[in-house]
């Protein structure tokens, strides 16, 4: 074989491998997206719903379940993930936090069938269950982030600034004739 015929071989395999995965480098991309900062005041807030979400399951439990659906919902999109459809936010989430998005995806389909009053009392367990899964991705995306709160440069003095702070000079008292 000679090198010509191998070069455009090697060419050849290069670019039918690189055909092949350019359409997966380009669905990766949905990881992409810009996650939006979260102030510490929605960050406490968010972590205060949850928290009284969780209190108010002994007594209501199908109302919290559907409630931390929404809340979560809330949360993703407040982050910057896809609002116009539960599947397309789902699917965003999921190449950011796959190991998370399953306790989400209990969550969300418990919350369904509650709100179609497809569960029964004893399914109480089981509406715990999908909330306690889908709380390690609550905490993904309540967490602070590195940029949801950049440190503030030190403001840069003014002069007159300077000069108010300038120390006067004081007065030992009369100056000693030797």
């Amino acid at each position: 074989m000679s090198t010509v015929t191998l070069i455009i071989l090697v060419v050849a395999l290069a670019a039918m491998a690189g055909l092949v995965i350019a359409p997966s480098v380009r669905q990766g991309r949905k990881g992409e997206l810009p996650v939006r900062s979260l102030p510490s005041e929605a960050r406490e807030q968010y972590t205060a719903r949850w928290a009284g979400v969780q209190e108010r399951f002994v007594d209501s439990p199908g109302w919290a379940l559907r409630e931390a659906d929404r809340l979560l919902g809330a949360l993703a999109v407040d982050r910057g993930y896809p609002a116009e459809s539960d599947d397309k936010r789902m699917d965003a989430l999921s190449i950011r936090h796959p190991g998370e998005i399953d306790g989400y995806r209990r969550l969300h389909a418990m919350a369904a069938q509650v709100h179609e009053g497809q569960t029964a009392e004893a399914a109480t367990e089981r509406m715990r269950e999908a909330l306690v899964a889908a709380r390690p991705l609550f905490e993904q995306l309540v967490r602070a982030q590195p940029h949801d709160e950049r440190p503030l440069p030190p403001p840069v003095p003014r002069q007159r600034d300077l000069q108010r702070r300038r120390i006067p000079r004081q007065r030992l008292g009369p100056a000693a004739d030797h």
